[in-house]
C-alpha cells in the first residue's frame, strides 16, 4: 500500500518483522580533526523488530546495536572510540533505538523515538526515505542526522571528535 504524498516510501504489509543482522547495516559518519576530515564507520545490529500497524502512524521499531562493533577500518581509532573516554563499551555495550510511532511530513515518514547510548536516552527523529518489499520481508532505509554526542555525555576529545554525527540505517526485516 502507498500513500499519495509519501512517494517513494511503500507502506509494507501490516505485521511484525524481525531484523536480519546479516542483511542490515548501520553506517556512521562524523567530522574529526577540527572538522577537516570525515570518519566513516559501521556498527552491527544485534537484534530488532519492526511492527507495521494499521494505521501506519502506530507502527513501532526496536533495535539493539552492538556498541563494540564500531569499525572504521582504523584499529587505533576503533580502540579509542570503543574505550572509556568515548563509547565506553565495557560499561555500555548496547545502543538502542526505539520508537513510539510515525508521522508524515513534507513527503517523508518521520519516526519519533529515542536513542539510548552511553547510559543516556535522547529523543530523536529518524527520516524514513525508503521502505520496499524484498523477497520474504521488507527493506527500510532511514537516516538520523546531526546527533550530538554531548547529549549522551560523550564530551572527551573535543576538537578531535566531531560535534555531530549522522547514522544511516539500511535494514532488512523478515516477516514472522
Amino acid at each position: 500500500m502507498t500513500t499519495d504524498n509519501i512517494t517513494p516510501v511503500e507502506i509494507p504489509a501490516v505485521g511484525t518483522y524481525r531484523i536480519d543482522p546479516s542483511r542490515s547495516t548501520v553506517s556512521y559518519s562524523s567530522r574529526h580533526m577540527l572538522g577537516l576530515g570525515v570518519v566513516h564507520a559501521t556498527f552491527t545490529i544485534g537484534s530488532g523488530e519492526l511492527v507495521v500497524a494499521d494505521p501506519p502512524t502506530a507502527s513501532t521499531v526496536d533495535v539493539s546495536i552492538a556498541a563494540g562493533s564500531f569499525n572504521s577500518s582504523n584499529a587505533r581509532r576503533d580502540k579509542d572510540v570503543r574505550g572509556a573516554r568515548l563509547l565506553d563499551v565495557a560499561t555500555f555495550p548496547v545502543i538502542t533505538v526505539t520508537s513510539s510511532g510515525l508521522r508524515q511530513d513534507s513527503g517523508h515518514w518521520l519516526l519519533a523515538g529515542s536513542v539510548t547510548a552511553h547510559g543516556s536516552t535522547v529523543p530523536v527523529e529518524v527520516t524514513v526515505d525508503r521502505a520496499t518489499a524484498e523477497g520474504d520481508g521488507i527493506r527500510v532505509h532511514a537516516k538520523a542526522e546531526r546527533l550530538d554526542p554531548y547529549t549522551f555525555g560523550i564530551t572527551a576529545s573535543k576538537g578531535m571528535v566531531g560535534r555531530y554525527l549522522d547514522l544511516d540505517l539500511d535494514v532488512f526485516a523478515a516477516a514472522e
